[in-house]
C-alpha cells in the first residue's frame, strides 16, 4: 500500500515541493521518517501516531516508510505531521487519495487529533498556487493563506476528524476568508510632540524620500517619540511589498491570527541584540529585525550601544535592501527594504554640549562614545540632526500639526516620485543608483555649483556626495518642484553632518 502527499519546505521565503510517500509493507513492525529531517521532522511519528489514536484509527502492525523527497533536501519543522498523516490516511483507503493529489498540505498536529497552527503558511499558500494546487492548512492560519489568491481552493480543518468528515461528505468546510489588522498608525500622533519643529521637518522628509535619520540629542528630549510616530505619517504599503512583507513574518511565525497589516511595519530591537537576531541566521536560516520590518522602519535607540559588528553588518542591507544568510549547506536571501531610523545621546552622561554642564571626562567622554560607530555606517545615513532638550514654555504650548496633516504632504511627494520612477527599479528616491539619480534628477546650475563647493570643501565621498543630492530631490518634491534649487540643497546639505 502506498500513496504520496505534496507539502513545502522553505527557502527563505520561497516554498519547494517536497513530495511525502508513504509506503506500507510487511516486514518487521517499524515506521521510519527518512529525506534528510531534523529533530522535529523525526519526532512526528509519535505526534502521528497519537493524533491516529485520538481520532479513532490505529496503525497497522506492518513496516512503514516514509521518505521526503527530494531526500538530498533539508527538511526542518512540524508543519510536515499533516501530510504524514493524510499520507497513511490515504495508504490505508480512510481517506480517498485523489481527493489529496491537487492540495498542498501542512500543519502539525497535537496528541488529540488536533491541527495546530504553523509558521510560513502565507509563502506555501502562494507557492501552492503557482503549482495550480489548492491548500490544506490548519484552521488558525487559514486567513493568511486566503491572501494567496481569491480563488485557489483551501480546506482550513480543525482537526483529523473534521478533515475525515469533510472528505466523506458529512462535514463541509467553508474557505476562509482574509482579513486585516486594524491600522496601527491611528495610535500614534506626531501633534503628541511638543516643540521640536525642525526634528519634524527631518522626520517628513526622511518619510518622503525613504531617507535613513539619525537623532542625537540628551536624555528625555523627545527621540524614541518622535521615532515611534514615524509610521504614523508614512503611505500604507504597497500591495507587492504588503506581500512580501507578510509572507517573511509568516516564515518567522510573527503573523498573529493570520492578519494583515497595510501600514509599515516598526521594529525596535533592544541594543543587546545579536547579529542572528537582527540579519538573521540560526540554524534554519530565519528572517532577522532588519528584513522584518521590510518596507517599514528599523528604529535603533542608544544606537552606540549596540556591538560595534552588529552594526557594521547593517551596512550591506543597506545598500543591496536584502539580506543574505549564508551556511555551509545553505543560502537563504531575504528582502530588506527599510529605513533605519536611530538615536543617540551625545555622550555616555548624555548631557555634552548642555549649557552650564562641565563633564569630568571633557571631550573625551563624547569622542570615545561616538566612536563606537564606525564612519562607513555614518555615511550611509542621510540626515543627521541634533534634537536638543524641550522647554518648559515648549511643554505648555498647544498641540502642534496632526500627522494627518503631514502624510498628505508625504503622499504628495510619494506620487510624485512614483510619477518619476515608476519601472526604473525605485520607488523612493533613496532608491535611486546613480545613474538613476542623473537621469531624474532635474537640478539647477547654481545648486549644483553649490553640492560642488560643498562636497569639495567638506571631502564627501561619492556616497555621500549622492544620498545629500537625493535628500535635496526630495525636498524639492514636497515643494511641489519640478527642478532642484539652491535652496533645497542648501537644506540638504545642513542635515548631512558628521559626529
Amino acid at each position: 500500500m502506498q500513496s504520496r502527499v505534496t507539502t513545502i519546505a522553505f527557502r527563505g521565503i520561497d516554498a519547494v515541493p517536497v513530495d511525502v510517500e508513504v509506503q506500507i509493507a510487511a516486514g518487521a513492525v517499524g515506521f521510519m521518517v527518512v529525506g534528510l529531517g531534523d529533530k522535529a521532522v523525526a519526532e512526528s511519528r509519535e505526534r502521528v501516531r497519537a493524533a491516529l489514536t485520538a481520532s479513532g484509527l490505529s496503525l497497522p502492525p506492518r513496516r512503514i516508510t516514509v521518505n521526503l523527497a527530494p531526500a538530498d533536501l533539508p527538511k526542518a519543522g512540524s508543519h510536515y505531521d499533516l501530510p504524514i498523516a493524510l499520507g497513511l490516511m490515504a495508504a490505508l483507503g480512510i481517506v480517498p487519495p485523489e481527493a489529496l493529489e491537487e492540495s498542498v498540505v501542512l500543519g502539525e498536529l497535537g496528541l488529540d487529533g488536533r491541527i495546530v497552527g504553523v509558521a510560513g503558511v502565507l509563502p506555501a499558500a502562494v507557492g501552492a498556487n503557482a503549482l495550480g494546487k489548492g491548500l490544506i492548512c490548519p484552521a488558525a492560519d487559514g486567513s493568511e493563506a486566503a491572501w494567496a489568491s481569491s480563488d485557489m481552493p483551501i480546506l482550513a480543518p480543525a482537526s483529523l476528524v473534521a478533515l475525515v468528515n469533510h472528505f466523506a461528505g458529512h462535514q463541509l468546510l467553508s474557505r476562509p476568508e482574509p482579513r486585516m489588522r486594524q491600522d496601527r498608525r491611528l495610535a500614534t500622533d506626531l501633534s503628541q510632540v511638543k516643540g521640536q519643529e525642525s526634528a519634524k521637518r527631518a522626520l517628513e522628509i526622511a518619510a518622503a524620500g525613504g531617507h535613513n535619520l539619525l537623532m542625537i540629542g540628551p536624555p528625555g528630549s523627545g527621540k524614541s517619540m518622535l521615532a515611534e510616530r514615524l509610521p504614523s505619517i508614512l503611505p500604507p504599503l504597497e500591495p507587492a511589498t504588503l506581500l512580501e512583507s507578510a509572507m517573511i513574518r509568516s516564515v518567522a511565525g510573527d503573523l498573529a491570527d493570520g492578519r494583515l497589516e497595510a501600514s509599515a511595519p516598526y521594529r525596535a530591537p533592544h541594543h543587546s541584540a545579536s547579529m542572528a537576531a537582527l540579519i538573521g541566521g540560526g540554524p534554519r536560516g530565519r528572517p532577522g529585525e532588519v528584513s522584518l520590518c521590510h518596507g517599514g522602519v528599523l528604529f535603533l535607540d542608544e544606537l552606540p550601544e549596540f556591538a560595534p559588528t552588529v552594526l557594521d553588518a547593517l551596512r550591506e542591507p543597506l545598500e543591496t535592501r536584502r539580506a543574505m544568510i549564508a551556511r555551509a549547506n545553505s543560502r537563504v536571501t531575504y528582502p530588506a527594504r527599510f529605513q533605519l531610523i536611530a538615536a543617540m545621546n551625545p555622550c555616555r552622561c548624555g548631557k555634552a554640549d548642555e549649557p552650564g554642564h562641565t563633564c569630568k571626562r571633557g571631550k573625551a567622554c563624547a569622542d570615545d562614545y561616538q566612536a563606537r560607530i564606525s564612519g562607513p555606517l555614518i555615511d550611509r545615513i542621510d540626515l543627521t540632526i541634533r534634537v536638543d532638550a524641550v522647554s518648559p514654555a515648549d511643554l505648555r504650548a498647544p498641540s502642534g500639526e496632526p500627522s494627518a496633516a503631514i502624510a498628505a504632504r508625504v503622499v504628495g511627494a510619494r506620487e510624485r516620485q512614483t510619477a518619476r520612477l515608476s519601472g526604473r527599479g525605485a520607488l523612493v528616491n533613496a532608491e535611486c543608483g546613480a545613474d538613476l539619480l542623473d537621469a531624474t534628477l532635474c537640478a539647477e546650475d547654481d545648486a549644483l555649483a553649490l553640492i560642488d563647493k560643498a562636497a569639495t570643501e567638506r571631502r564627501y565621498s561619492a556616497r555621500a556626495y549622492h544620498r545629500t543630492l537625493k535628500v535635496a530631490r526630495t525636498i524639492a518634491d514636497l515643494a511641489a518642484c519640478a527642478t532642484v534649487r539652491r535652496t533645497h540643497v542648501a537644506e540638504a546639505l545642513a542635515y548631512r553632518r558628521t559626529l
